[in-house]
């Protein structure tokens, strides 16, 4: 019989850090997500992770067991199980591929720059910039660390892709700051909001 595959993005987020092969509590999860999947995807809330992994462990795709420490609380860690494997590459093989969903809160700002005093939105793309110079030096810090680990080719090609997503960014960023630094000395800020020309170019 075929395996069923899981059923939120969360669910195969989570399965994919697992499918390392490492036992991870759901702390560590949470930490590896904040470390790896946020570069491309998303990361996950705590909460989303601990009930994810409530809901597979009943549907056998993982197992966990408690490990003592001393007289303290012991920690519950997880591991994929032969059928979570199976699932999660079934639907790695079956999903179809599509475009990337962009959610761009700062250029959405810029949409509506016809609101803002053009120095406000300025330092709004500013600080915009200086995120991304951020997350760009948390690449390079991922880059090194698993340039001399065999198991994680393919990681270190999607860390290579995201140096060149966020290097391409800032260039974009810069080429926006640009533009809004022209349209500002061509005294171009419109007076207000007008109505949204409909769909199509029509009417």
């Amino acid at each position: 019989m075929a395996a069923r595959q899981p059923s939120s993005a969360t669910a195969n987020a989570v399965l994919g850090l697992l499918s390392f092969g490492q036992e991870l509590s759901g702390y560590d999860l949470k930490k590896w997500a904040d470390h790896s999947l946020r570069f491309f995807f998303w990361s996950p809330a705590s909460s989303q992770i601990y009930s994810e992994l409530r809901r597979l462990e009943s549907r056998g795709y993982v197992s966990s067991r408690v490990i003592a420490k001393d007289d303290t609380r012991g920690r519950r860690v997880y591991a994929i199980t032969d059928e979570g494997r199976r699932a999660l590459a079934q639907w790695l093989a079956t999903e179809p591929a599509d475009v990337a969903v962009l959610k761009h809160p700062t250029i959405l700002r810029v949409w509506l720059g016809h609101l803002m005093e053009p120095e406000t939105l300025r330092k709004v793309v500013h600080e915009h910039r200086d995120r991304l110079e951020g997350r760009l030096a948390e690449v390079h810090h991922d880059q090194r660390r698993v340039a001399a680990d065999p198991t994680m080719a393919y990681a270190k090609l999607v860390i290579d892709w995201a140096e060149r997503y966020y290097q391409a960014e800032l260039r974009n960023t810069d080429r926006l700051l640009d533009e809004m630094e022209e349209l500002g000395t061509r005294g171009g800020r419109p007076a207000g909001a007008r109505s949204l020309p409909p769909p199509g170019g029509a009417g």
